[in-house]
């Protein structure tokens, strides 16, 4: 026979062109996008690939339907047989995302089970019919024909319609107004065209509300998506502002111009802190108490990140002030953790060396709550750890004591302090610099300046971690007693 195009052919066919333009456009947009999340992109580029492949197949059936020939027949069934299947598959992805928005991060995998279960009880039951003709079949001219159980081909999408219309209504708090709405839509409508379709003589009303739904849809999650990117994107600018003071504010506070006494022949100081994060929960601090006596310290708060920054500038504040009344190093330990814990709700701790140094006759008292052994090189260049006694960390108990030591520094000796992050800092295979390769390498480079040899030292972390991340602060200070 001679086939002509129905009006309804017509119409369907031109419904599905305009249709698979809405979804091509929507794919290249996904593909284009750069600031949807990698979850919805993967989501969208699966959904849309549906439909494209559901309506080419309704496309091609419209096409075909009623063409004469074996092959055009084969054709048909296959092409009606996918159109089915991702009619479907289009069911179960909706509710998959549906349950993805209202669960809000939690597990899906149970409903999601249920619903591969089911899809595959739809695939088997598309298989069964085939060759009984019991869902569809093609008559002697190849047109389409109904089959008596053609309900049943309808029974997977409506169970799932049902169930996108239960989780609507029962975590309709937790999804987002204009979302909603467009799930709403996207169930509602096809429904509505259904009915109307009934009373057009073959117009494939379902086909197009489909595919304007799910436009509807996707430009309602995108736009969000676009939303929520946009403003992460103004939070996370200003959060990068606010660091960036943060770090300036702490670098200002530490001292940072060397060389730091140009005017005092009788010794060379020198520190650095490099946070592991834009701002350091370790601190350095050195000053003159008076002009014959010199103060040292180096500081590492618990913790990282802003909390410890904040943390260590106002412990820094308490142990200057406390030196620079005269205090000894163990008694300014006492009186700063007495300070310190009588407002330290978060249960903050630090460890502190504090050394001062008498710069006329080189002796140095000097007291250690909980902090890393110091070294100390003396005039013949042999670097070697000062074991002194540790007492409690500052912040720990507000009862704790302090003891002062001496260490004695002829012209030519060396000091260096440090906190774990040098002793701590781990390479790719998780093993530690540790303090035998400090030990070595404050040795291979005891006759450098201060600066010099903690760039050294720098220069031997870093080739020793090789570019693995850096999980701690490292911060180091070198004194030369010159005498």
């Amino acid at each position: 026979m001679d086939f002509v195009f129905t009006p309804a052919s017509l119409v369907n066919i031109i419904f599905i062109t305009i249709g698979i333009g809405i979804v091509g456009l929507c794919m290249l947009q996904i593909l284009a996008s750069v600031h949807i999340r990698k979850a919805v992109r993967v989501y969208f580029i699966i959904f849309f690939s549906t439909i494209l492949l559901y309506i080419t197949a309704h496309l091609a059936r419209e096409i075909m339907n009623g063409l004469p020939g074996q092959g055009v027949r084969v054709g048909l069934y296959i092409v009606t047989f996918v159109e089915m299947l991702f009619a479907g598959a289009m069911s179960e992805l909706l509710c998959l995302l549906i349950l993805t928005v209202a669960k809000q991060g939690k597990s899906i995998n149970g409903p999601s089970l249920g619903l591969h279960i089911l899809l595959l009880i739809h695939i088997v039951l598309l298989i069964v019919s085939w060759p009984l003709s019991l869902i569809y079949y093609f008559d002697a001219d190849n047109l389409y024909v109904r089959g008596p159980a053609y309900m049943v081909s309808n029974i997977f999408p409506l169970l799932t319609l049902i169930f996108d219309a239960y989780l609507l209504v029962r975590y309709r708090k937790n999804i987002a107004r204009s979302v909603l709405i467009a799930f709403w839509i996207y169930i509602v409508a096809p429904v509505i065209a259904i009915a109307i379709q009934s009373f057009t003589n073959g117009v494939q009303l379902i086909i197009f509300a489909t595919i304007i739904c799910s436009f509807i849809m996707y430009s309602v999650v995108i736009y969000r998506q676009t939303s929520v990117y946009e403003k992460q994107k103004m939070d996370s600018s200003r959060i990068e502002t606010e660091l960036t003071m943060a770090s300036s504010i702490q670098s200002d506070m530490l001292p940072t111009i060397y060389p730091a006494f140009p005017e005092r022949s009788e010794f060379d100081i020198y520190a650095g802190m490099h946070p592991a994060k834009e701002v350091g929960g370790d601190f350095y601090n050195f000053f003159l108490v008076d002009n014959d006596h010199l103060c040292m310290m180096i500081a590492d708060v618990s913790g990282k990140g802003v909390p410890a920054a904040l943390f260590m500038m106002a412990s820094m504040i308490i142990f200057a002030n406390n030196a620079m009344v005269g205090k000894s190093p163990a008694q300014i330990l006492t009186d700063s953790n007495k300070m310190i814990c009588a407002s330290n709700r978060e249960g903050m701790f630090v460890t502190v060396w504090i050394g001062i140094l008498d710069i006329k006759t080189g002796k140095m008292i000097a007291s250690n709550a909980g902090h890393e052994f110091p070294v100390v090189c003396g005039p013949d260049g042999k670097f070697e750890y000062v074991k002194d006694k540790h007492g409690l960390v500052i912040g720990g108990f507000d009862t704790a004591t302090y003891e002062d030591y001496t260490i004695d520094l002829k012209p030519g000796s060396k000091l260096y302090v440090y906190t774990d992050g040098v002793t701590e800092a781990t390479r790719g295979d998780d093993e530690l610099y540790g303090f035998d390769r400090l030990k070595e390498a404050l040795n291979k480079n005891s006759s450098l300046s201060p600066k010099e040899m903690c760039d050294q030292i720098s220069i031997d972390i870093n080739n020793f971690v090789a570019g693995a991340e850096q999980f701690d602060d490292i911060t180091m200070l070198a004194l030369e007693y010159k005498g």
